[in-house]
């Protein structure tokens, strides 16, 4: 349900956008902190967990990226990644995907989610791709609600083999405690946060725009 969501099929880019070394250096502090007090030997990896329930009506309106596990179907985005999710008469969830492009273009990648289960489920699913495909299992991304404050201003997306990882806000800044106590979270769930990457204008966290 995101672009930094459990899939895109935007064009391919030619290549990935640098970094700013400052949130990189903060997120890897964050990183750090969430292992502090905690020197434990990784536990054998059991079934992904998710939250408890979803309320999916809260969930509406607008996430940025804050992190992510680095991916191929991300890398034409430069800054200012975001999405919106809409309810739908239907029960489903209209996706519109956008960030900034290095030449300051904005691209969108429109798409619709379902939940798997009740309506309270954490576990949804998102294609792009034509609704003509909606029947082929392929074109569909897992996307679990695997961490959620109970304010809905900061949330962990993943997908049960932990190959895929966002953190998203409500707003494109969150406070560094907030954000560490949620690494650390999910370094406890057995996701590997050290390939946590900022989003590119995340900048020193906590701060306003």
């Amino acid at each position: 349900m995101t672009l930094h969501l459990a899939r895109i099929e935007a064009a391919s880019p030619t290549r990935r956008p640098a970094w700013p070394t400052a949130a990189t250096r903060t997120l890897a502090v964050l990183i750090q902190a969430a292992f502090v007090g905690a020197a434990v030997a990784q536990p054998a990896l059991g079934p992904l967990r998710t939250v408890e329930r979803l309320d999916v009506p809260r969930y509406m309106g607008t996430w940025y990226e804050i992190a992510k596990f680095p991916n191929r179907f991300q890398a034409q985005c430069a800054s200012d990644t975001r999405a919106e999710y809409t309810a739908q008469p239907d029960g489903t969830v209209r996706v519109v995907n956008r960030c900034r492009t290095e030449n300051g273009e904005t691209t969108e990648a429109v798409g619709l989610a379902r939940q798997i289960g009740g309506p309270d489920s954490p576990k949804l699913q998102v294609r792009f791709a034509p609704a003509w495909l909606s029947w082929w299992p392929a074109v569909w991304g897992d996307y679990w609600i695997v961490d959620l404050e109970p304010d809905y201003q900061l949330v962990a997306v993943s997908e049960p083999r932990r190959a895929y990882l966002w953190i998203l806000a409500r707003s494109p800044r969150v406070d560094p405690a907030r954000q560490a106590a949620m690494v650390k979270r999910l370094a406890e769930q057995g996701l590997d946060v050290s390939r946590l990457q900022p989003a590119p204008d995340a900048g020193p966290l906590g701060q306003e725009r």
